[in-house]
Parts: C-alpha cells; sequence; structure tokens
C-alpha cells in the first residue's frame, strides 16, 4: 500500500540496511554511509515465503523456544520479548494467528510436551500455574479475571527476595495444553485493541504471559525441587502520530506506549554500559543508574534484564524503505542488547537446599568419627557430641524429606482431582471428591438424580442465564437473582458472599456478608435452591478429632431433609439438634478465630518488621538513588553551562561573522555604486566629445563648401577674363586680317 522500496537483506546471523537517499557510491551528509551491517545471534527472514532463506515460526521455535523449555526443566527463570514498531510483526511472532501459531503457544505446548515425556516415566512430579496480564496506559490488568474493580488498576508491589510481582494478580492452575490455550484465548479477547494508520489491529497495550513451573523428584535419595518462572511479553509497538494518524484516546495510548519503550531502550543502554564496565577491569567504572521504576513494564520485567533469567529478545523490524528511521533505532537497540549479561541461577526450593546441605555435614561427620575410631578417640566427649549431630542430622532429613515427600503427594493429589470417582463400598456406591463441592438437595420428590457443584479455586458465581455476565453456576427458582452470590475457595478456606438484594441462609440463619462454610453446612439460595457443603479435607481432619475424643457427633442428619419442601424451612430453623450443632459449631468457631487471631497477630508482627525492614532498604536504596541522580543532575547542570558557554560564544562569533559580511557588502555596493556613476560620467563625456567631433566635422564641411565656392567663383571670374581676352584677340585677329 506504501509503494515502499526493500531495504533489508539478511545472510546467516547479518543484518544489511540501505539508505536509498544516499547513492550509491557515495556518502550523504556527515560522512554516513548508504548500507550499515550488524551481526546478531541469530535473523530471521520472513518477508517472501517463496525465498530460499525463509524462516517460518516453527523453525524460529526450534532455534529459540526448545532453549526456553529447556531451561524451565533445568530450574532457571527465562523470558521472551519481541521488540519493534508497530506494525513489523511482535504479536504475530509472539502470538501468532489461527492458521500458524506464534512462541508463546508453541512454548507452552512444548513444555506439557516434555511433561508427558517425564511422567510416562514416573521420573517426576509437576505443577503448573498461569497468570495473563497487560499494561493500559501504566495501569495493570489481570486479563484473566472477571470484570470487577480490581480488574484494572492492580498494584506492583517488590518483594525483597523474590523481586517485583503484582498484588492480587489471579493464578490458575492448568494441567495440560488444552487448560493453557482456553485462558490464553479468554486473555486474548480481553486484551486491548485498536485501528490505526499504520496496523488493523495494533496492540494498544503490552502483554505478559506468565508461566510458573515447579517441578519434584527424587535424585540419587535425595530431593529436588525446582521452580522456574517463565515470562513470555508481547509488546506494543513504538509509533509517530503522524504515521499512525493517531488523535484523542489513541494519541495519549501511544504517547504511554512510547513512555514505556523509550523507557526500555533507556535501561537496555543502561545494562549494556554496565556489562562494558565489567568486562573492562581497567577501565575505571562509572556510576550508572538504572531506570527500572520509570515505567511499569521495565519493573515487572526487572529480573528479566540483567537479573535472574535467561533472556531472549527478538527485534522486529519492517523491510520498507518509508520506515527506515525506526528500523534503524530497532537494529542499534538489539545491537546494544547484546552486551547485556545477566545471572541466572537455578530456583531451588529451600527445605530441598538444607536437606542437601544437612546430608553434606552427616557426610563430614561419618567422615570424621571414622577416623576419630582410627585414632581411638571414640569414647572422648568430641565423638560422642559429634555421635549426637550426627543423629539429629540424620533426624532432621528423614523429617523433612518425610514433609517434603507429603507435600508434593498431597498436591499431586489435588492436581490429579478432574472428575469425580466412583468407589465401591457394599452394595452401594460412594462418590469420592477431593475438592469442596455442593450437593444439591432436590425438593422434587420424584427426582432421582443428584447434583453436585464444585467449588473451584478462585471464585465461582452463581445466578441465573440471563445474567449480564457469565455464571459459573447456573440456578433458576424463586427469589433467585440474576447475579445471586459468589463462593471464593482460596487456601482451601471457603466463603460464601451474597450479593446486593440476594436471599442467602447458611443453617436456616439468613446472611448479609461473607461468611465462612464449614463441613455440612445446609445452605439455602433463594426459596428453592438448598445444598449441602462438603469439605473433603474438613471432614477428615474432624474425622481425626472425633476418633480421638476431642469432638462429638458434628455429622448433620440428612434424615429429616428428605421431607417436602413446605418442612424444610421449619427443619432448618426449629430443628434442635441442629441448633445445638450450631450452637457447637460457633463456639468452635470464636476458639478457631481466637487461635487464628493470635497467629495473625503474631504473622502481623512478623509482617510489620519485614515490612519495617523492606522500607528501610528502600528508604536507603532510595537515598543511594537520590545522590545517584542528584550527582547525575549537577553533571547534567555542568554539561548544560558548558553547551550554553559554547552556544554563546558560537553566537558572538555568529554576529562578529554577520557584521563583517554586512560591512564588506556595504563596501561592495558603494564600489559598485562609484564604479557605474564612473562609467556614467565616462560615457557622458565620450557622447560630448563624439558630439563635439561631429560639429567639427560639420564646420570644417562647411568651409570646404565655402572655399569650393569661392574656389568656383574665382575660376568663372578667370573663364570670363579669358574669353573677354580672347574676344579682344579675336577682334585683333579680324582687324589685322582686314588691315
Amino acid at each position: 500500500d506504501l509503494e515502499a522500496k526493500f531495504i533489508i537483506q539478511m545472510e546467516k546471523s547479518k543484518t544489511t540496511i540501505t539508505n536509498l537517499k544516499i547513492p550509491e557510491g557515495g556518502t550523504g551528509d556527515s560522512g554516513r554511509e548508504r548500507t550499515k551491517t550488524f551481526t546478531y545471534d541469530f535473523s530471521f527472514y520472513s518477508a517472501d515465503p517463496k525465498s530460499p532463506n525463509y524462516v517460518s515460526q516453527e523453525m524460529i521455535f526450534k532455534t529459540l523456544g526448545t532453549d526456553v523449555v529447556k531451561s524451565a526443566f533445568e530450574g532457571y527463570n527465562a523470558c521472551v520479548f519481541a521488540y519493534g514498531q508497530t506494525g513489523s510483526g511482535k504479536s504475530y511472532t509472539m502470538m501468532g494467528n489461527s492458521g500458524d501459531s506464534g512462541l508463546i503457544p508453541r512454548i507452552c505446548e512444548g513444555l506439557f510436551s516434555q511433561i508427558n515425556e517425564t511422567t510416562r516415566w514416573d521420573e517426576a512430579s509437576f505443577r503448573t500455574e498461569v497468570s495473563y496480564l497487560e499494561i493500559y496506559n501504566e495501569r495493570v490488568r489481570d486479563l484473566l479475571r472477571r470484570k470487577s474493580s480490581k480488574t484494572f488498576n492492580l498494584r506492583v508491589r517488590e518483594h525483597p527476595k523474590e523481586g517485583p510481582y503484582v498484588e492480587d494478580l489471579s493464578k490458575h492452575l492448568v494441567q495440560n495444553y488444552g487448560d493453557v490455550e482456553e485462558l490464553m484465548d479468554a486473555g486474548n479477547i480481553n486484551r486491548t485493541t485498536a485501528a490505526t494508520g499504520m496496523n488493523d489491529v495494533s496492540s494498544r497495550s503490552h502483554a505478559i504471559f506468565t508461566i510458573k513451573f515447579t517441578q519434584a523428584k527424587f535424585d540419587s535419595e535425595m530431593p529436588c525441587e525446582t521452580v522456574s518462572k517463565i515470562h513470555l511479553v508481547d509488546l506494543a509497538g513504538s509509533e509517530r502520530a503522524d504515521a499512525t494518524g493517531a488523535t484523542g484516546v489513541r494519541l495519549k495510548e501511544g504517547g504511554n506506549i512510547n513512555k514505556s519503550l523509550v523507557t526500555l531502550g533507556n535501561v537496555i543502554s543502561a545494562l549494556a554500559d554496565l556489562s562494558q564496565d565489567a568486562a573492562n577491569p581497567l577501565v575505571k567504572k562509572k556510576q550508572v543508574f538504572v531506570p527500572y521504576r520509570d515505567s511499569v513494564l521495565t519493573w515487572l520485567l526487572k529480573d528479566s534484564l540483567g537479573g535472574n533469567s535467561k533472556t531472549i529478545m527478538i527485534a522486529t523490524i519492517s523491510p520498507a524503505d518509508v520506515n527506515y528511521g525506526e528500523t534503524l533505532s530497532t537494529l542499534r537497540y538489539a545491537n546494544r542488547a547484546k552486551n547485556i549479561i545477566n545471572k541466572p541461577t537455578i530456583n531451588e526450593d529451600a527445605n530441598v537446599k538444607l536437606i542437601r546441605e544437612l546430608r553434606a555435614e552427616i557426610a563430614r561427620l561419618k567422615t570424621l568419627l571414622a577416623q576419630g575410631n582410627q585414632i581411638a578417640l571414640l569414647d572422648s566427649p568430641t565423638a560422642l557430641s559429634m555421635e549426637e549431630k550426627l543423629q539429629q542430622n540424620e533426624a532432621r532429613v528423614q523429617e523433612l524429606t518425610k514433609e517434603w515427600t507429603n507435600k508434593w503427594n498431597e498436591t499431586q493429589n489435588i492436581l490429579k482431582e478432574q472428575t469425580l470417582a466412583l468407589r465401591k463400598e457394599g452394595i452401594g456406591v460412594v462418590l469420592d471428591s477431593e475438592l469442596p463441592h455442593l450437593i444439591g438437595i432436590d425438593d422434587d420428590l420424584l427426582s432421582t438424580g443428584i447434583i453436585l457443584y464444585h467449588l473451584k479455586e478462585g471464585q465461582t458465581y452463581v445466578g441465573r442465564e440471563d445474567a449480564s455476565t457469565e455464571q459459573d453456576i447456573v440456578l433458576h427458582g424463586l427469589d433467585l437473582e440474576s447475579e445471586h452470590c459468589i463462593f471464593e475457595n482460596v487456601g482451601g478456606t471457603v466463603t460464601l458472599i451474597p450479593l446486593s438484594g440476594s436471599q442467602c441462609s447458611v443453617n436456616g440463619v439468613q446472611i448479609m456478608e461473607a461468611t465462612h462454610l464449614n463441613q455440612g453446612a445446609v445452605i439455602l439460595l433463594g426459596r428453592t435452591n438448598m445444598f449441602r457443603f462438603n469439605h473433603p479435607k474438613e471432614a477428615a481432619k474432624l474425622r481425626e478429632k472425633r476418633k480421638s475424643g476431642l469432638l462429638s457427633s458434628f455429622s448433620l442428619s440428612m434424615t429429616d431433609l428428605s421431607k417436602s419442601c413446605e418442612n424444610l424451612s421449619a427443619v432448618m430453623l426449629y430443628n434442635p439438634g441442629l441448633e445445638f450443632e450450631r450452637q457447637q459449631r460457633e463456639e468452635l468457631e470464636k476458639l478457631e478465630s481466637k487461635r487464628k487471631l493470635i497467629e495473625e497477630m503474631e504473622e502481623k508482627q512478623k509482617s510489620d518488621k519485614a515490612e519495617l525492614e523492606r522500607m528501610q532498604q528502600e528508604v536507603e536504596t532510595q537515598r543511594k538513588e537520590t545522590e545517584i541522580v542528584q550527582l547525575q543532575i549537577r553533571k547534567q547542570e555542568e554539561s548544560l553551562k558548558r553547551r550554553s558557554f559554547h552556544i554563546e560564544s558560537k553566537l558572538k562569533d555568529l554576529l562578529a561573522e554577520k557584521e563583517k559580511f554586512e560591512e564588506e557588502r556595504l563596501r561592495e555596493q558603494q564600489e559598485i555604486e562609484l564604479q557605474k556613476k564612473r562609467q556614467e560620467e565616462e560615457s557622458f563625456l565620450r557622447v560630448q566629445e563624439e558630439l563635439q567631433r561631429l560639429q567639427e566635422l560639420n564646420n570644417n564641411e562647411k568651409a570646404e563648401k565655402l572655399q569650393i565656392f569661392q574656389e568656383l567663383e574665382r575660376l568663372k571670374r578667370e573663364k570670363d577674363e579669358q574669353y573677354a581676352k580672347l574676344e579682344v584677340e579675336k577682334r585683333r585677329l579680324q582687324e589685322q586680317e582686314q588691315e
């Protein structure tokens, strides 16, 4: 559409850009070259599918994506992001389209393919959770959360050890690539895009798809657990307002996009300077400030840029000559990014690390004891203390290993619970489920089915099918609101949250605010929808307490609940056994709440202390940053003063040159006027002389004419005289003849 010319050539790892404004064999202003060549780790040509050098999405994944999957399995953090102007193919490279998947879906698919291959041989256990966010106008938005007040403007925090994170960002457990694909599609639908003058589906936000990948296994009877974070980033493109035709909201979006990308470029430049200084120990180190916090994007990617991560930067460029400036800028930034040195480390669980250290200590103590036996020091106090320490360490290792194994076994049991399991017990069939769930108590005496709803991790929405947003559990009945209530399952604790105007009852007591649910609670939603709440883990704990005599009978009798609908409310409100049980539960809840309050106070004290330490560290960091900024400001002021002095002196020189030029121009003008005047005078004199000469010639001609007339008169007189003489002589001769 732009009728542009091709200016990019690629050969192996080299990329060459040509400036068509400079003629072949020549140089431009300031000695600019016509062609510039950059060398990278890889150069992928994707402009023409018919070209022999064409690189497909699959080839890019095999070259780059497989390394990301390998790093995740080795326990390293990884990051992939695409950088370039709008319309250059960043979203296509990272996400792809319906017919040709990009890096993000291919990496996820490769990760689960490797998981399936590993679990087939029972080599390890895995836990995978994902999150998906976008940064729109410098505000963080959760792309996988239902639309609510918390969807936009999530806060970015920084943990002293784990680094920056997004508060209240939803995390979703996934079991296979299908789960990831479903979440990815849902997030992409919610992502902000718009049409601009350069791209019909331009990304108006930066998107970060994060995979937290945990794996556990036994290696030589040693527990091993690693946690890897994979950040897959699809950046919005840098753009010029005149090229995209952006106005209003699009112009504001473009400004925020360019701000974060400029900050990203500044971070890359600063990190490249730091890496170059570190590579040259003889060069004097200079203070370099890395502006991570100048934008939300660079703050969240702090670890990926110069930190604990294996990071891949893909520079996407346009081959059109009309985009020469943006393409050259992208190539230069990519060339700078090559100099950044990250410091990736294997992320190992603290308990596993402690087990390994204890085992090393056990081996050392056994060696010392063996040496003690050789020199007959076994009965000495030193040897006895070493034996005690050895036994303590071995017991500690066994305890930690058992705790770690139990934790992973429990995790795997939860992850494997995808559907209900049917278990035969005598002549009956038992429904087993590890997840908290609701069992419907149908008021229809002719109903023979069982209704069971799982309460997933996070929030489960309940309402009618005509609700404005899709409900997880759709019900019908009297006094049931379109959006009735929410069941919130956080860390195994389930809370019922009634929405405004809805009728919700727990054990016959109508509730108006969020209420914690215990095993066996009877829940009434509206007038006709009754459920029993089952919490398998809590029930197992209650059974253990009942066996130990700490708990009397806390099970709800289902006998009375088989009565007709007219008697259900009466049973709930006036059943004395149920009332007694409710009182017992309240007492137990009070004790539990007091215990939790004490734990929360202790935890709060610890967190306050940690927060104080963190704030002190932040204050110290900010003080250092302030000093660095002040130093930079002073340097900039000095630089501005020098530049100002240089500009003033240059201005004076220019003014002097101007005055000199004016004087020369005036002098030349005067000389020209004088010369013109002399020429006019000389011309006037020549004309006068010529007129005088002509007048003299005229006078001479008149004198000559007069002289001629006089000579003619004289000759006439002489003629007349001669004629008279001849007449006289004739008469004389005649007289003589006569005589």
